[in-house]
């Protein structure tokens, strides 16, 4: 069965974003922010906690140093360096996971980081040699060809979860259309659930031109920022139990 996931924990000090209470027990996995793009230990620790409670799987949810910038700007590193980012904001999480028994299942990486990994296989590599380190499966995006993130991945020991996006708009090249253009993010309800449905009925998703391309999801992403977050996870959740 597909599974429901949304980026959480994207608060940071006495700035606050979403509405991860209220979404929490609506949802399968968890990908909590680990500081870099979003998030801070308090928040972090809240998050895991509030995960727990509901029964939530977690995950990591590393990006860029980008704090100014919500972790949607590509930063320039080596290979190594990025690893090593990853690892220091997996190590994080695993610690406060630790303090309330819980346990870290998986890596999905955050905004530009993500849509780098994507394109750019030397940058999947790094986050994937994260993942071999501790011995994490990835979360990436569910595209018409991913063979080359399935193989990389398989050589390092690292198993691959595919999600698929209801509240972003696709390219025909596979990809999330870029949150610069207009229409990048979809603004009613019913757009978000006629895509979630057509990705679990069909296995494919509309593009901006109006072509399908097949795609197979494990899971469906809801971004915990979005307005419609809250409304979408519940619609979702319905959708999912039919």
């Amino acid at each position: 069965m597909i599974k429901l996931n949304c980026d959480m924990g994207e608060s940071f000090g006495a700035w606050s974003m979403g509405a991860d209470e209220a979404i929490m027990p609506y949802i399968d996995m968890s990908n909590v922010a680990c500081g870099f793009h979003a998030g801070d230990p308090q928040i972090m620790a809240k998050t895991v906690a509030l995960a727990v409670e509901h029964n939530v799987t977690i995950g990591a949810h590393p990006g860029y140093p980008d704090l100014l910038g919500f972790g949607r700007k590509a930063l320039n590193f080596s290979e190594s360096e990025l690893t090593h980012i990853v690892l220091y904001q997996v190590g994080a999480l695993q610690g406060i996971c630790s303090q309330h028994n819980a346990e870290l299942a998986y890596i999905k990486p955050h905004g530009a980081l993500y849509n780098v990994m994507m394109r750019d296989i030397t940058v999947f590599s790094a986050i994937v040699k994260a993942a071999a380190s501790v011995k994490l499966p990835l979360m990436i995006m569910a595209t018409p060809d991913n063979h080359k993130h399935i193989q990389l991945a398989q050589s390092l020991g690292v198993r691959l979860f595919f999600e698929a996006f209801c509240d972003r708009a696709y390219t025909d090249d596979g990809h999330l259309q870029s949150r610069q253009e207009k229409g990048a993010v979809h603004q009613t309800l019913g757009l978000i659930v006629e895509q979630a449905q057509q990705i679990i009925e069909q296995q494919s998703v509309q593009t901006t031109s109006g072509n399908n391309l097949p795609i197979k999801a494990d899971s469906l992403c809801i971004h915990g920022d979005s307005h419609l977050a809250l409304a979408s996870v519940k619609a979702l959740r319905e959708l999912l139990s039919r």
